[in-house]
């Protein structure tokens, strides 16, 4: 990198070669390092075993002092995280990092439940495992997480948090039922872009009935044989 007042030469300050740096992203209030493990293997913390298989990556986020008078993010996986932390002489491992989040993580005051609220599936792996996500309405932010998207966990939610007044949801009939059910007073809301997505597909299916897939034009031979008589009359 070129040398300047305002050029980060990062190499400097983490000399390291199996923790490389990917990418510097410069915002307009903070500096992103992400950076990434080059070992092609890592030691079990329970066993001491070494092993070459990953069983998955999480990125984490460190933030340190303000580097050109900008915020500064390092973003890494947990076992980067661990390689970090060694080099500042803090003996860890990536289990530990990810345990110690978890362990902050739960700590942390549970958030606000608004009473309106969002409901919505989404899928750790497609087709494999789905999972549902209760979002505050008024916040735009989380609330909790819940297994699965029949409408069991929702149903439990739903009992222990009867102040909920308006629920929007697509048009996942479990969760209709559910908040039927067990809020039978509170507004069910048809969310934006499902609403649009209804009416295009009866739209969509309506046009279908009504104007056939193939539709064949007649070809006018009367025309073509006119115009080649002309031709012949006028040579």
């Amino acid at each position: 990198m070129a040398k300047s007042n305002n050029t980060l030469c990062l190499d400097k300050f983490y000399p390291e070669r199996d923790l490389i740096i990917t990418d510097i992203a410069q915002q307009s209030d903070k500096i992103i390092i992400r950076m990434k493990s080059t070992s092609s293997s890592c030691k079990c913390p329970k066993c001491n075993h070494i092993t070459q298989k990953y069983h998955g990556t999480y990125t984490r986020k460190v933030q340190d002092l303000p580097i050109l008078g900008k915020q500064v993010q390092l973003e890494t996986s947990c076992e980067g995280c661990a390689r970090v932390c060694r080099t500042l002489g803090i003996k860890t491992s990536g289990d530990t990092v990810i345990r110690l989040l978890l362990k902050r993580y739960e700590s942390l005051p549970k958030p606000e439940v608004s009473d309106v609220i969002g409901v919505d599936d989404f899928a750790y792996k497609k087709r494999h495992t789905y999972g549902t996500i209760i979002v505050n309405e008024k916040t735009h932010e989380p609330i909790t997480l819940l297994d699965g998207r029949n409408g069991d966990t929702l149903r439990e939610w739903l009992k222990n948090n009867k102040n909920v007044k308006v629920v929007t949801r697509d048009r996942a009939s479990a969760y209709a039922k559910v908040i039927s059910e067990e809020l039978p007073d509170a507004m069910q809301v048809a969310d934006r872009f499902h609403l649009h997505q209804n009416l295009l597909e009866t739209i969509k299916k309506a046009l279908n009935q009504e104007i056939p897939a193939t539709i064949s034009i007649p070809h006018n031979d009367t025309s073509i044989d006119a115009e080649e008589h002309c031709k012949k009359n006028c040579i």
